[in-house]
């Protein structure tokens, strides 16, 4: 799972994980929970052995209102349906239907990598949230039950099912945005994976004077990354290039 506030590049960073699993000759899920995410774009072409999906909120929302609708119809009168259809248009059940397709991607993640390309901090955030409740919910209603229940919120917990890269660009504000993100994820008892520090000119080591000042400018924010918030971090420097296409984002992995 890909995290951090927009404008840092974690669409580019999640293809280029999931473009180098797929040369890896692995089964690949490339999906996105943001609306704005242009992956089709930033891949350029299709890539063998790697998928890739959208959660489109409005979607997810139709489907899950003609499922309901669908599950009811027989056992509901005229008057109840009406009640149960007006019930369903109620912002609340967006949240619901993006949840359970999320869940869906989660538990796919059992037979093939997911690289996931979240929404920006606040929409990831709440989506969070609604997994929290969900899982809060389960473990009430099973109580007592025999059995083992995993929910989405143990899998996204647990260190060896997920991995949580944080993103974020070499300046003051971003490192604040996304440590503040950390905490969110710790308090939840999700431990992130790693940081990659993205669009670094201090690693492009440019020769001109005033971008030469500008990435003397990133090394305190660089340091306090490594020193005091990340257990792993990785620097991609600016590039003059956009790395659009499989062979630019494999390249981009692999440095």
């Amino acid at each position: 799972m890909v995290m951090g506030k927009g404008g840092v590049g974690k669409t580019t960073i999640a293809a280029s994980i999931a473009v180098d699993l797929a040369g890896r000759r692995r089964e690949v899920h490339l999906t996105t929970t943001d609306p704005a995410a242009q992956l089709a774009e930033t891949l350029g072409s299709a890539v063998p052995g790697l998928a890739v999906s959208r959660i489109d909120a409005a979607a997810e929302v139709r489907l899950y209102r003609d499922d309901m609708i669908a599950r009811n119809r027989d056992r509901l009168g005229p008057e109840e349906l009406a009640l149960l259809e007006e019930e369903l248009r109620s912002p609340c059940y967006e949240e619901v239907a993006v949840f359970l397709a999320f869940a869906r991607i989660v538990k796919g993640a059992r037979r093939e990598f997911v690289v996931m390309d979240t929404a920006p901090t606040g929409h990831t955030l709440l989506l969070m949230d609604t997994t929290g409740a969900y899982h809060r919910e389960t473990l009430e209603r099973t109580r007592g039950v025999a059995g083992r229940v995993t929910t989405p919120l143990m899998q996204i917990q647990d260190p060896e099912y997920t991995k949580v890269i944080v993103v974020t660009t070499p300046e003051p504000t971003p490192v604040l945005e996304a440590e503040a993100l950390q905490d969110d994820l710790r308090r939840a008892k999700i431990e992130p994976f790693a940081w990659v520090i993205n669009g670094s000119l201090a690693a492009a080591k440019p020769r001109d004077t005033i971008l030469r000042q500008r990435a003397r400018a990133e090394l305190e924010p660089i340091r306090d990354v490594r020193e005091r918030l990340a257990r792993r971090v990785a620097i991609v420097p600016f590039l003059a290039d956009e790395p659009i296409g499989a062979l630019r984002l494999a390249a981009l992995a692999r440095g």
